[in-house]
């Protein structure tokens, strides 16, 4: 079964790719391997903003790292035109908006990490980051980068 066929038999529908909001690319592909710079959370289309520990719940901090993740597959599928390229996800970091005194970003992140198993199946299975900061780009809650080997087009 393809990636798309799976994705389509999971219900998961890819957002269109963001365009950056700065100065570098979506995605990078260089000697096998795909880097995907940090994705931000857009759910129905609108960023999710705010800080766990604070306005955002953990649940919304979960679905944010979901949404993260959806559009890094978004992104990967525009650079290698097919998401069947994707040989392993190695590792996903983790960036979540969040109090000094929050302590579950590994439980937010595994919003993106679960979908990487869902879509990916075992080569979904990667190393992984997930750290707290006081502020993210344009306030969003959660920010989620990849380094995924990719075969050649």
């Amino acid at each position: 079964m393809s990636i798309s066929e799976r994705l389509k038999a999971r219900g998961i529908e890819l957002p269109r790719p963001a365009a950056p909001v700065a100065s570098y690319q979506p995605v990078v592909i260089h000697g096998g391997m795909a880097y995907v710079s940090g994705q931000l959370p857009f759910l129905n289309g609108e960023l999710v903003t705010g800080r766990l520990g604070d306005d955002v719940g953990l649940d919304r901090g979960v679905e944010a790292a979901r949404a993260c993740g959806l559009m890094i597959l978004a992104q990967l599928e525009a650079a290698l035109g097919s998401l069947d390229r994707v040989e392993r996800v190695i590792k996903l970091g983790g960036f979540v908006n969040s109090t000094a005194d929050f302590t579950d970003q590994p439980k937010v992140v595994n919003g993106a990490s679960d979908l990487m198993f869902d879509v990916f199946d075992e080569i979904g299975r990667h190393s992984r980051s997930a750290v707290g900061v006081p502020v993210l780009p344009l306030g969003a809650a959660v920010e989620v980068d990849a380094i995924v080997a990719v075969s050649e087009g």
